[in-house]
């Protein structure tokens, strides 16, 4: 269809990204750059150039997140000053986590988590609450919980980052080198993806459904805390001591997380498919569809990166780009599943029913690449053994 000159002034008088930008997004950015050059003045003289780089690829990425989703605003500024208050109270030393009332029972790690853990299931449950009851205010506690919960569970792993270094600067590590720090940052980011939907769509029927595969996440992380003390800070091993790990582990968990929502969004098609209680209460099957699509692209797109930095990482550790371990194959596996996923939506059309229990089986791919070659394989990534 041609476009009408109308059409054509009409887009060159439509601003430009830049020229949205309101006087609070550039504070919104000034105030970002200064954190950022705080902790480099204190911190600059120790970090290595791939450190540097990171931090100001996260930089970026925060201030520019802030702009176009304005909720990031609120939950950094509450992380930063619970976490500071965290860091002060410590006072450079481990010993007063027994005898301050606001580490031991809120602030120091494993009280944050705790209080992560149980603000997601009340959240689950309240989701479900509004969907059954269709309670607008229960739909609207239950988005705080989970905002809450996350508040809580970023703390909890950036106040764990501050003690591991308290313990001794030879212990101190970035918090995604285990199972029980990677199942507290899946579920952080899972909540950040669904949160976003919810807010894009103006829609909270789907949480209790993406807030279950969270629940799920916190019962093996307090079954595995409790009976392998998981929670304990331990040195890294030194395959595990490489910037590498600071990009290749958050990119994998977006993708994993991603994928995680998606295959729940599957579940909740299904439902409306199959039962008129669901199809009167959920969003339409387009909507549905149309998130669990982009839930999977987004995922994609970053378990493909996380899969090149993973690459490049065992090139310098082990001197070869791919070598077939176990936690490879499956990793190469579960990107083959998405990516034919993707090829038969975009190119042959397909959707529907088929699509979406394909996601939930992709899920269950997803979790024996994660979780069950740790169980049943052995490798060079035998890092998080059960």
């Amino acid at each position: 269809m041609a476009v009408t000159r109308e059409e054509m002034l009409d887009s060159y008088r439509r601003p430009s990204f830049w020229q949205t930008l309101t006087a609070v997004d550039w504070l919104w950015a000034v105030l970002v750059l200064s954190g950022s050059g705080y902790v480099f003045m204190r911190y600059g003289a120790v970090m290595d150039v791939y450190e540097i780089s990171i931090m100001a690829g996260v930089t970026a990425a925060l201030a520019g997140t802030g702009w176009l989703w304005k909720p990031v605003r609120t939950l950094s500024v509450c992380v930063a000053t619970l976490t500071l208050f965290a860091l002060w109270r410590y006072g450079g030393t481990l010993a007063n986590q027994e005898t301050d009332f606001f580490l031991k029972y809120m602030l120091a790690s494993q009280s944050a988590i705790m209080w992560m853990s149980a603000l997601y299931v009340m959240a689950t449950v309240a989701y479900f609450g509004a969907l059954f009851a269709r309670s607008e205010f229960t739909g609207k506690v239950a988005t705080a919980m989970t905002w809450s919960a996350t508040t809580m569970g970023i703390v909890g792993l950036l106040v764990r980052w501050r003690e591991s270094y308290l313990i001794s600067p030879d212990v101190g590590h970035v918090p995604v080198s285990n199972l029980y720090e990677v199942f507290v940052l899946f579920s952080i980011i899972t909540a950040l993806i669904y949160l976003f939907y919810e807010g894009r769509y103006r829609t909270r029927e789907l949480g209790g459904f993406v807030l279950l595969v969270i629940s799920s996440a916190v019962a093996f992380l307090l079954w595995y805390a409790f009976t392998r003390n998981a929670a304990e800070i331990q040195p890294l091993v030194p395959a595990l001591q490489s910037y590498w790990m600071k990009i290749h582990v958050p990119a994998n968990f977006i993708g994993y997380g991603s994928f995680a929502l998606a295959a729940m969004i599957g579940v909740a098609f299904l439902l409306t498919g199959k039962f008129a209680f669901f199809a009167q209460r959920m969003p339409s099957q387009d909507l549905l569809e149309d998130v669990m699509y982009k839930s999977i692209a987004l995922g994609f797109a970053f378990f493909t990166l996380a899969t090149i930095l993973g690459a490049l990482w065992a090139a310098e550790a082990w001197g070869g780009y791919w070598s077939w371990d176990p936690k490879e194959t499956w990793a190469l596996i579960v990107w083959l599943n998405y990516a034919a996923w993707l090829h038969m939506r975009l190119t042959r059309g397909w959707n529907g029913a088929p699509m979406a229990w394909w996601a939930v089986i992709g899920l269950f791919v997803t979790l024996f690449a994660f979780l069950g070659v740790n169980m049943f394989l052995s490798g060079l990534h035998s890092y998080g053994e059960l």
